[in-house]
């Protein structure tokens, strides 16, 4: 029996959008277009690999709801988040003359989803979109809150902007042919609201992982409509990461340092995060606290999901790291803070960590490598096969 969609409330008055959560509805992205009283004109922008699989019945649906939709293909991938490809995009919309009134449909993974929505923000001062993401970490996590930007050489979501979608539509149909690798690479950022929300979720994940790693529908409706709960109440309370909402951003300063310094690509984004939250535990424990036993079954989770835990770096490249890490966009005055765990289900944002323990837990998380290439731990060698 297929779940029931699930419907979540992100922010309150003139800004507020639905999320909604089922199988079966790329089929009425069309309808719910139409019910948005939005322009005529529309353009569907999708990667490579996602384009063939669901552009023809997402143009089909918006066609079919009288819509003149073109479809926008980028490269797959993190290195598609760039200046190039956005100006691209541009002149893609300006030939199909869209409008102040017309909308974009971010159709595909996080990266597509930051692009997408950037290019709206940006285009003609900014235009409306719809989020119909097609992996589990956007569908969880990227393709809500209005977060929208590319990457520069120097460091990850650089440049960008917040404008919040009009729609998030997560067809959980569309999980079902996302490879495996990327399948896990989306629970990190589920394991993450566990950690910085939810320790009841936590323990969830910790039971129900092998449904959650074999797409039961009901658990997996179930454990997606909570992660986007959790995230829309962040967001609503603090809709431009002035304050509270940072603590999204656990794990992530090493994480996107991790992903900087492997130009982009190498690892997924989940993959990174996923050694940067077992980095933030330990962290946490010398700095806040956090008893060890949860330090352990933080760590133990990740390897459980199929998930990297460390990583093998020679001695120029993290310090490469350390400096990447410095362009993080949550230094402040010069001065780096992280967010860290009191407990499963707490966290603090905020938080300096001298610079002699940060080094120190870098080289337990990424120990030294004799070559100058980087080097997966064994683990994570099984986890790119």
């Amino acid at each position: 029996m297929l779940p029931p969609v699930r419907t979540v409330n992100v922010l309150p008055g003139q800004r507020s959008y639905r999320i909604k959560i089922g199988p079966g509805l790329l089929a009425r992205l069309g309808q719910e277009c139409a019910e948005l009283k939005l322009g005529t004109r529309c353009a569907i922008i999708s990667d490579a690999n996602v384009r063939p699989r669901f552009a023809p019945a997402a143009q089909r649906a918006l066609t079919q709801a009288g819509f003149d939709a073109v479809v926008i293909a980028v490269p797959a991938g993190e290195r598609a988040k760039s200046l190039k490809t956005v100006e691209a995009c541009y002149n893609k919309l300006a030939g199909h003359r869209l409008e102040r009134k017309s909308f974009i449909v971010a159709l595909g993974g996080g990266v597509v989803g930051d692009l997408a929505g950037f290019v709206a923000a940006s285009y003609l001062r900014g235009i409306p979109f719809i989020q119909v993401p097609t992996t589990l970490l956007a569908q969880v996590d990227s393709s809500v809150g209005g977060k929208v930007g590319v990457n520069l050489n120097a460091g990850k979501n650089l440049v960008g902007a917040f404008h919040q979608p009009r729609l998030v539509l997560c067809d959980l149909a569309t999980l079902s042919t996302l490879p495996m690798r990327e399948y896990r690479a989306g629970l990190a950022e589920v394991i993450k609201y566990g950690i910085i929300s939810d320790a009841t979720l936590f323990r969830r994940l910790e039971r129900d992982l092998p449904k959650l790693l074999d797409r039961e529908p009901s658990t997996l409706a179930a454990v997606v409509a909570r992660c986007c709960e959790i995230k829309a109440h962040v967001v609503g309370q603090d809709e431009t990461e002035t304050g509270p909402r940072a603590i999204l951003n656990f794990g992530h300063t090493i994480g996107h340092a991790l992903e900087a310094i492997s130009h982009y690509g190498k690892y997924l984004h989940g993959e990174a995060i996923s050694i940067g939250q077992v980095a933030a535990a330990r962290l946490s424990a010398q700095v806040l606290g956090l008893p060890q036993v949860d330090v352990e079954r933080i760590r133990s989770l990740f390897e459980r999901a199929g998930l990297p835990t460390e990583l093998k770096l020679s001695a120029p490249q993290r310090l490469a790291l350390m400096a990447a890490m410095s362009l993080d966009k949550k230094v402040s005055a010069g001065e780096l803070k992280f967010v860290l765990a009191r407990k499963i289900g707490e966290v603090k944002f905020g938080v300096k960590v001298p610079e002699t323990l940060r080094r120190q837990t870098l080289a337990n998380i990424f120990p030294p490598s004799l070559h100058h290439s980087n080097t997966p731990s064994p683990h994570f060698r099984h986890v790119l096969r």
